[in-house]
């Protein structure tokens, strides 16, 4: 009889090589690891819609910038530095090896949270809303932090908990309590658009870790009843909807910005009126430059400029999507898709105020609005998921 075991690799006992059972391999195709490659299409969409931002940055915001500091470049000055400085951190960001976010998520979480709890005590009054903290010569909103620091917590316990996340206690329970208490300091900060995407991105993370379907979409049924509660029992989120159900009501005050806005969108038609020949933006449009930045790019780009914007989001998304089912392991492949679940409800949220389809809240649109903290915590994100791309199972034909 042959008492050749197969499967196994005989080696010289010069070679000093452990003999272990061979690895079966697929039939027609071999999956392989790669490392050092990031994804080329997604980091060339970034830098598509980075550049995109701050040539609309300037075409929105020269007239106002002109009119309040005496100098039309202002903005589009402090854009690029930041958008350069932003590139920086997405450079660096993307050469770490992803597993080190993995061991700072917990102290990240905490620092984001602290910050969080300031908001009401030391942060600083804008457009009639507190939600940032001055640091030197930088804003910081602490929300946006909040968002990308719940992502990787929540990814960091389904990983560690796999296994059990189709339980209630573990699928269900557990990680909105999570959720809960993080909703519960925005909602204090009257930041409804925040709290609204801190639950949408949790519910989408914990439902592709493995929660339990049925039961998660009770709680998330049971999610949106409180969130209609809180603007029904709101003064400020009720009178934010009744000026967006009729916005002709006060179209000198509430209604102003919505129906400015539409008249932009209006005025582009089908190919626009051409880049840096915007009428709304000569102080017609609040926010131009920021939360209402696409109405600018509707009007001088028309119904065709509006559609490719949105394509280049989708391709990105979809190209965000590969990387996280390629991704190596549990916690890589849920944190890019939080951080792509993140930038597409923005860009939905962004969009459907501008265009009167949901109420009128401070939701900016990404690589476009104007704002540093926010665009360099975009572009570290960016970073974090070209980081993970590295590391990518890919398919060898």
């Amino acid at each position: 009889m042959d008492n050749r075991q197969p499967n196994r690799r005989i080696v010289s006992q010069s070679n000093a090589r452990t003999v272990r059972p061979a690895e079966k391999k697929p039939p027609v195709q071999l999956l392989i690891r790669l490392r050092g490659g990031v994804d080329r299409p997604f980091l060339i969409l970034v830098l598509i819609l980075v550049c995109l931002g701050s040539i609309m940055v300037f075409s929105a915001s020269f007239a106002y910038a002109g009119y309040k500091y005496d100098n039309p470049y202002y903005f589009v000055i402090r854009q690029s530095v930041w958008a350069m400085l932003g590139f920086s951190v997405m450079i660096l960001t993307m050469q770490f090896d992803y597993r080190i976010y993995q061991k700072l998520t917990v102290p990240f979480f905490i620092i984001s949270t602290i910050l969080l709890c300031l908001v009401p005590f030391i942060g600083s009054v804008r457009n009639g809303a507190k939600r940032w903290i001055i640091i030197g010569p930088i804003s910081v909103q602490p929300s946006e932090i909040m968002k990308l620091a719940l992502v990787m917590l929540l990814a960091l316990y389904i990983s560690s908990n796999r296994d059990r996340m189709h339980t209630f206690r573990y699928g269900i329970m557990i990680p909105y309590v999570m959720i809960g208490g993080v909703m519960l300091i925005t909602v204090i900060e009257r930041h409804i658009s925040a709290t609204l995407i801190l639950f949408l991105i949790g519910t989408i993370v914990i439902f592709i870790g493995g929660a339990p379907t049925k039961i998660l979409g009770g709680f998330a049924a049971i999610g949106a009843t409180i969130m209609g509660g809180v603007v029904l029992f709101s003064s400020y989120a009720k009178e934010r909807v009744e000026f967006w159900l009729h916005p002709e009501e006060d179209p000198s005050d509430s209604g102003y910005q919505l129906l400015q806005s539409l008249y932009a969108i209006g005025s582009g038609g089908l190919l626009g009126v051409g880049l840096g020949n915007s009428r709304q933006k000569y102080l017609y449009l609040p926010e131009s430059q920021n939360d209402f930045i696409f109405a600018i790019i509707c009007e001088e780009f028309g119904l065709v400029g509006a559609v490719s914007v949105i394509c280049l989001f989708i391709a990105l998304v979809w190209r965000g999507v590969i990387i996280a089912m390629r991704a190596p392991d549990t916690y890589s492949s849920l944190l890019v898709f939080g951080i792509v679940s993140k930038v597409t409800l923005q860009c939905i949220m962004n969009i459907a105020v501008v265009t009167g389809t949901m109420p009128v809240t401070g939701v900016s649109l990404p690589f476009f609005s104007y704002g540093g903290s926010s665009l360099i915590m975009l572009m570290l994100e960016m970073g974090m998921v070209l980081s993970i791309s590295r590391y990518s199972y890919q398919e060898k034909k």
